[in-house]
């Protein structure tokens, strides 16, 4: 129980959700009181007002956005905790740039809600000044996904909306690298400004020297007229550097120069061009691998990596391929001007259960496939055979281990042992959370992320096995 209580108000249309919220913040030794809707809690301020809030974005009536913007201007020190089943990337930042304290997306674990509340109500103060203004919501960006993995991601993006720091975006190729990156500029300081990118692997490297810097009129053989870098381009702005991992070791130097000095010079120039550009850097690589290795300047990694922010791979967040299904396919039919096309249940099913080794840019192009080349407005499973020249193993990936696991319940089953339930469960969680720690490197917040539990949930779990 807390020693010094903290009042706090639940704003939300779900009756159920609304009452395990609070069962769980009184036990915790929370002073709880529950709305249904904006309207209720405004009316409440007029008499008093709550040490942490926690609000539904969707209410009915206004909107929680709405409320947290007003509350902003008319409460800054009320921190706000904001829940929603509806966890899309514009939403995220929407709830940021209003000033929420976190955002949590539904479903979530109470012990996490009971630890956010724990850390606003740390920062309470009952001294309210009041701002003039408010933001706006922010448009909807590309990037969707309600997956543990992504809304790392999502949280990230919205944490950094007011910054211009550098930021170094790692994740297998296709899975979304530069949509992150134009999301970064997009939710910048920097926004009205040009967005420069630039993929580092696939120009030359007898070239890359003058795209980034520019070069003076007969700097070298055909340069006939003087011509503005990439860095030029971007000044005031933002300039993404895709593949950043395959650059060479002398041009990392000159980055890194640029990075630490705010200058460089144009290839055959002897006048310092000052720039102030913001670097978004993307790599499929391991960089860290590549500094010990010595192929990449240890001193560059750590000024590209301020921020990190790693793109999850499709494998890991395939509870979000039915959705990114329907925003392609319906990309897909307005690109090519035809009538949108409708996959069946088992045409979905087989889609979110293929390996997509080449990740969203894999599954984009599928889409526009299908919208193509289907034959009929409905898709059906077996279309999928035909289309995309393929047989059922596509399902081998989440097939593999199940057999594995039928086989050997057989066996077990066979010989009349008893108990293998709870041995079978405790073997496959002991798997999933150490394979979960290995993946963020220990780090537990990330790990219960991934798998979708709340940090004390995942610590309970481990002390479980230890003892």
């Amino acid at each position: 129980m807390n020693n010094n209580p903290h009042d706090v108000w639940i704003v939300d249309d779900d009756p159920s959700l609304r009452l395990v919220m609070s069962e769980a913040l009184s036990d915790a030794g929370y002073r709880v009181r529950s709305l249904v809707s904006a309207e209720d809690m405004r009316e409440a301020l007029a008499g008093s007002r709550p040490d942490v809030l926690v609000t539904d974005i969707r209410l009915p009536g206004e909107d929680g956005l709405a409320l947290l913007r007003t509350l902003r201007t008319d409460h800054p020190s009320l921190p706000v905790i904001v829940v929603t089943a509806h966890s899309d990337l514009g939403s995220t930042v929407a709830a940021y740039e209003g000033g929420a304290f976190e955002y949590l997306p539904k479903p979530f674990d109470l012990d996490e809600l009971v630890a956010l509340v724990a850390r606003a109500a740390q920062t309470v103060t009952k001294k309210d000044v009041r701002t003039p203004g408010a933001h706006e919501p922010v448009t909807q960006d590309v990037l969707v996904g309600e997956a543990p993995a992504m809304q790392s991601v999502f949280r990230a993006i919205g944490r950094l909306a007011k910054s211009s720091v550098s930021v170094l975006i790692t994740g297998e190729s296709g899975s979304g690298k530069e949509l992150v990156a134009r999301a970064l500029h997009r939710h910048s300081p920097r926004a009205n400004r040009p967005f420069v990118a630039l993929n580092t692997a696939a120009i030359p490297a007898e070239l890359l020297e003058s795209e980034l810097f520019g070069h003076e009129r007969g700097a070298f053989t055909g340069a006939t007229a003087r011509r503005i870098g990439r860095f030029e381009q971007a000044h005031g702005a933002t300039l993404f550097l895709d593949e950043i991992g395959d650059m060479s070791a002398a041009l990392q130097t000159r980055l890194l120069r640029v990075l630490a000095e705010g200058e460089f010079f144009r290839v055959g120039g002897h006048e310092p061009v000052k720039v102030d550009v913001r670097i978004l850097a993307a790599t499929h690589q391991d960089l860290q691998a590549r500094v010990k290795a010595g192929q990449f300047r240890e001193d560059l990694y750590h000024r590209l990596n301020v921020m990190h922010i790693q793109v999850p791979p499709l494998r890991d967040r395939r509870d979000d391929i039915p959705q990114l299904l329907d925003l392609f396919m319906s990309k897909a039919a307005q690109e090519l001007a035809c009538e949108p096309k409708r996959l069946t249940a088992d045409a979905m099913q087989l889609l979110r259960d293929r390996i997509w080794s080449g990740n969203v840019r894999e599954l984009r192009n599928v889409c526009r496939r299908l919208t193509l080349m289907a034959p009929g407005r409905i898709i059906h499973r077996g279309d999928l055979t035909t289309l995309l020249g393929e047989n059922s193993d596509a399902r081998a990936a989440t097939e593999s281990w199940g057999t594995s696991l039928r086989t050997w319940a057989r066996a077990q089953l066979a010989t009349g042992q008893a108990g293998i339930f709870e041995r079978a469960s405790s073997e496959l969680e002991r798997i999933l959370i150490e394979e979960a720690l290995r993946q963020t490197d220990g780090h537990r917040q990330h790990a219960a992320r991934l798998l979708g539990v709340g940090r004390n949930t995942l610590t309970r779990k481990l002390q479980g096995q230890r003892d």
